[in-house]
């Protein structure tokens, strides 16, 4: 059974047990928050509605992104880095 769910404007597969990092939720470490369900798939079968229950394991940044943009022959440059917040969760039941 696994379930799709839906946080910072994007769906996520989840299983229980599962992992997942997603955009940077407002709660603190440690706290269980209840998700959004698009669909649970049972074996085989559609089930429109339910809950997926998830702990917050930690807060953090991803890996660093570097923008450089150049012009030539206009000694025109820009270096720009980027580090994306992401809260890692464990989903702990799927109903």
């Amino acid at each position: 059974m696994y379930a799709i769910i839906k946080t910072g404007g994007k769906q996520y597969k989840a299983d229980v047990g599962m992992e997942i990092e997603v955009e940077l939720l407002d709660q603190k470490v440690g706290d269980e928050i209840k998700i959004p369900v698009v669909a649970i798939f049972e074996k085989g079968e559609l089930k429109p509605t339910g809950s997926v229950s998830a702990k917050i394991l930690e807060h953090g940044k991803g890996e660093k992104l570097d923008i450089f943009k150049y012009k030539p022959k206009k000694n025109e440059r820009k270096h720009q880095g980027h580090r994306q917040p992401y809260t890692r969760i464990k989903i702990t039941s799927i109903k």
